[in-house]
């Protein structure tokens, strides 16, 4: 039997993601992103086209890399403004009944116990549909906002993730038990002290003492999410992920990730088909092939060369405003992004130069460009699941919200009639419908945590 594909959209509270000056194309709506409707209609818009989940990306700090100052990032509006994604939630979810939300929190500045507060208070508020994008965070530029002198080193951040998660997980899985919450009217029993315990965890990095202040939410702990594909960053997701974002534009670079990841899970005993790898995606769709193509040359006339550079010397760590236009971009240590890094220097057969990530980066970043007709962007999908083994595909979008449109209006119905994309939600919390069960299994790490493990 054919599994049907899981689709994601991908996109930030902010006026661009990773389609650089796409904003000031005429049919974007993007510069409406501080107002409830805009995302009201792009919940409904979701739901409609039967998208899993949105996912949220986000991230704290300037792109400040590009020519040593942060005006490039701000003239171009390259993910600044940002707002808060996780106050989109509960209105997304009182328009819509099924769609998830997959929202990125970074561990590197959330306190944990307040963090935990949070997301449990949200997975009861939408029932059961959140996820949470553990991201540990790549720019100085956030690290000293938040009163650091620089991130801390790459591998540690991981380090440092592995106690956090060892918090949470004593918090939603082991301070309340099944049951503790009795509502007995009679006797005026809300709760049983006898089933709500102190968590006690004092860990290299963090301590907390005391109880969970939410009741056991719908999924206890949301949807784990990681897209970290550095070694560590695969090691990290193979322990705690139920989901992983990857990126690329060769099937057989990303089949090897997929395998990797999910062999290491099996290493660490879990199920490794309970690791859901969704790929980055941009996709452009048209009624027919030449319609296709001639939106991708009208979205290139605004495409911003300034400011795909300024976003990528961000992500990388390094100023490419100081390499002549064809030169090679060469491999530099750094604590950003080091999977984007060893990308563009070091991966596959090629390295890029300036001007290849300027033209090749502009409307889809790292992610996978396909251009077509319904029918050839669905042959393509396919053919990119069958290869490497990914679950489905984070989508992200162009503008807004002919992109989604020409998604939910124009490509969803072939990949229909192909078998590969539902025709009705599945009942459920956000991982049941994802393919898991209601609760995380007993091979993952937090199960250890509930009482009586």
């Amino acid at each position: 039997m054919t599994k049907e594909m899981i689709f994601s959209a991908l996109d930030m509270f902010s006026p661009s993601f990773l389609a650089q000056g796409i904003w000031k194309h005429p049919g974007d709506r993007s510069t409406d992103f501080n107002t409830m409707e805009y995302w009201l209609d792009y919940a409904r818009l979701l739901e409609r086209g039967l998208f899993d989940m949105i996912f949220m990306a986000d991230t704290l700090g300037v792109y400040d890399i590009y020519g040593g100052s942060r005006d490039a990032a701000i003239r171009g509006g390259v993910q600044i403004p940002m707002n808060d994604p996780f106050m989109l939630v509960t209105a997304m979810a009182s328009v819509t009944k099924n769609l998830g939300f997959g929202i990125t929190g970074n561990l590197s500045f959330e306190p944990p116990y307040l963090f935990a507060r949070r997301m449990s208070t949200l997975d009861h508020l939408t029932g059961g549909r959140v996820g949470w994008n553990i991201v540990t965070g790549i720019l100085d530029s956030g690290a000293k906002a938040m009163g650091h002198d620089k991130m801390i080193p790459h591998d540690k951040r991981y380090d440092v993730a592995d106690d956090y998660l060892t918090l949470m997980y004593k918090l939603w899985e082991g301070s309340w038990e099944d049951g503790a919450v009795v509502r007995d009217l009679e006797k005026g029993i809300y709760a049983d002290p006898a089933r709500v315990h102190a968590i006690d965890h004092q860990g290299e990095y963090f301590r907390s003492s005391g109880i969970h202040m939410c009741s056991p939410s719908p999924q206890r702990t949301p949807v784990l999410f990681q897209a970290g594909a550095s070694d560590r960053g695969r090691q990290f997701a193979a322990s705690n992920a139920e989901g992983v974002f990857v990126n690329g534009t060769s099937k057989e670079s990303m089949a090897r990730t997929v395998a990797d990841i999910r062999k290491r899970a099996a290493a660490l005993g879990r199920d490794p088909q309970d690791v859901k790898v969704l790929a980055g995606a941009t996709v452009i769709v048209g009624r027919t092939e030449k319609e296709a193509q001639d939106k991708r040359q009208d979205y290139l006339r605004y495409a911003s060369t300034e400011a795909t550079l300024a976003h990528a010397s961000g992500g990388m760590g390094v100023d490419l405003a100081k390499y002549p236009l064809d030169e090679p971009i060469r491999y530099e240590e750094t604590d950003a992004n080091r999977t984007l890094m060893e990308a563009l220097t070091k991966r596959g057969d090629r390295t890029y130069t300036v001007r290849q990530v300027a033209e090749e980066m502009s409307l889809s970043g790292r992610n996978l460009l396909l251009v077509g007709d319904a029918q050839q962007v669905a042959d393509e999908l396919a053919a990119w699941k069958e290869a490497t083994g990914v679950d489905g595909f984070n989508l992200a979008r162009l503008t807004m919200p002919e992109t989604l449109k020409d998604i939910v209006e124009l490509l969803v119905p072939a990949l229909q009639e192909r078998g590969l994309y539902k025709r009705d939600y599945g009942q459920g919390t956000l991982r049941e419908k994802l393919g898991g069960a209601a609760r995380l299994p007993a091979s993952h790490p937090a199960a250890g945590y509930r009482k009586g493990a």
